[in-house]
């Protein structure tokens, strides 16, 4: 299982510096959500995260396809509010691309479309996203198998949780207040990463 971990917003650039630097040897992939920043702002920052050896096959930047092709980074993530999957194919052939999904429905628009891999959530409460019900799991038993692309599954997910998803079919979690609000990043990168790979073991 893939561990991808999400920037919040709430940091500053050197704090985010710091943060990503110091977990990327752990993570599979790294989300630049900071959607509050401009485009100059995000190049600054992707540019610092690469001089401080964090790789740009790991680095995926919400919604800004400029950023990501310009900075020759691994891929971007969109939202139903973003371009198409299929136009930013089309434009971008080498990107890798992903799509924020909310139902089985929409994994299988996304799939048809040409997105690498979804996001699907917030499967558990988390306070990201307070007072909206979360999805569960429900939607997803059974239908995984049938699918072409990997489903990541994000919101309110613990270490204690991966067995869960993992027998669900998920193949790999997606944190952000987990990892990102940790008292010690690293640490809190690490136990996601072992308990990865201690349930994949289990099930193998």
């Amino acid at each position: 299982m893939q561990l991808h971990v999400i920037t919040d917003g709430k940091k500053t650039k050197e704090e985010l510096v710091v943060i990503l630097s110091s977990i990327h040897p752990y993570v599979d992939m790294i989300h630049v959500r900071e959607k509050q920043r401009t485009a100059r702002e995000l190049m600054k920052l992707i540019e610092a995260l690469l001089d401080k050896g964090v790789p740009a096959g790991k680095l995926i930047i919400n919604d800004r396809v400029d950023v990501a092709h310009t900075l020759g980074l691994r891929g971007v993530q969109l939202a139903y509010h973003s371009i198409g999957v299929s136009q930013v194919r089309r434009c971008f052939p080498t990107l890798l691309i992903g799509k924020s999904v909310h139902s089985f429905e929409e994994v299988k628009q996304a799939e048809h479309e040409g997105a690498d891999y979804v996001l699907y959530g917030h499967v558990y409460s988390t306070s990201s996203k307070e007072g909206l019900q979360p999805k569960g799991l429900s939607e997803l038993v059974g239908k995984i198998a049938s699918l072409s692309i990997p489903v990541i599954a994000i919101g309110g997910i613990t270490p204690e949780k991966v067995f869960e998803l993992k027998s669900c079919g998920v193949s790999g979690v997606a944190i952000m207040s987990g990892i990102m609000d940790a008292e010690n990043v690293v640490e809190a990168t690490k136990a996601y990463k072992s308990s990865l790979l201690v349930e994949t073991e289990g099930l193998s």
